[in-house]
């Protein structure tokens, strides 16, 4: 219940901000969408993770990075689109997220929370000095001409394709929504998520269940790493900075609450944009969601404490 109503007290929010700035300024409210489809399409399979293995994924952006280079060469090599691309690059990272998973995070599951942070903190560190190592700091991007399509409405013009990240966040908080209470694998990962002992008992494998849950989290940023290669440059510490708002936005939502991911996105994808709207503010646009994270961890402090 308490999960429902912060789902909707989120949207409600940045619903009534996108609201006000469309009246306001609409290409500040479009942008800020498209952000936020962004933010959200990449925090959901860290939401997953959290809310089913109990872990805190801190080389979730460094593993997108690793599908977006990945995805670069494929096409460099052969010639396809990202777009064709994120499939196969989808599965190997899911893939490649299974074999992590059995070598690293599955023997600290039960380790003190502090030691989980460091070993994918470490993960982190060491996926994005390999990349660098084997391919340089340069900056990689591949020019796409329908990226570029606009839409003129009146006086105002406007990038479209941004939009895909919006649908994408949609179809993946949905997608898991029937994964996890339609399926049989699903209703056992829940099971999982909410009483391992339990599970355990009436005969669910729970350790294949984590590592399950984990690989589809990583086939889930694999394919967002193929499309971020369709708008954005790479680099090898690009992730680091989605891991940190993936991190807050999961905050802000509550633990497994995959559709508050959307709201969440929303209010910070707009925050950002309205602040990039002011020249004087648009340095301050990169740590609105420290600020977000600030305000929810005080909240609930406060209601800790009168409870």
């Amino acid at each position: 219940m308490a999960m429902k109503r912060r789902t909707t007290i989120l949207v409600a929010l940045g619903l009534a901000a996108a609201v006000l700035i469309l009246f306001w300024k609409p290409t500040v409210l479009i942008y800020g969408i498209q952000q936020a489809g962004l933010y959200a399409a990449i925090a959901i399979p860290m939401g997953l993770v959290l809310g089913i293995v109990h872990i805190v994924n801190l080389a979730h952006g460094e593993f997108m990075m690793v599908a977006a280079y990945a995805t670069y060469f494929a096409c460099r090599a052969t010639g396809m689109d990202p777009l064709v691309a994120a499939l196969p690059t989808a599965a190997v990272t899911g893939l490649f997220g299974w074999i992590v998973f059995r070598l690293t995070i599955r023997k600290a599951l039960k380790a003190p929370e502090l030691n989980q942070l460091i070993l994918t903190f470490g993960l982190g560190i060491a996926l994005s000095q390999a990349v660098n190592i084997l391919f340089t700091s340069q900056t990689r991007k591949i020019s796409l001409d329908y990226v570029s399509a606009s839409v003129d409405i009146g006086e105002l013009s406007f990038g479209v394709w941004s939009f895909v990240f919006v649908a994408v966040a949609i179809v993946f908080a949905y997608g898991l929504r029937l994964f996890l209470t339609k399926t049989t694998a699903g209703k056992a990962a829940l099971a999982v998520g909410q009483n391992p002992r339990g599970a355990a008992i009436v005969g669910i494998d729970v350790d294949r269940t984590y590592g399950l849950v984990f690989a589809l989290a990583l086939f889930l940023v694999g394919a967002m790493g193929a499309l971020f290669l369709t708008k954005s440059a790479i680099f090898p510490g690009v992730g680091g900075p989605f891991t940190m708002k993936s991190f807050c936005l999961v905050a802000v939502a509550g633990i497994g609450n995959i559709p508050g991911i959307l709201g969440a996105s929303l209010l910070l994808g707009l925050a950002e944009s309205f602040l990039r709207a002011f020249r004087d503010l648009r340095g301050w646009a990169d740590i609105v969601f420290f600020v977000l994270i600030i305000v929810v961890i005080l909240g609930r402090s406060i209601k800790w404490r009168k409870s």
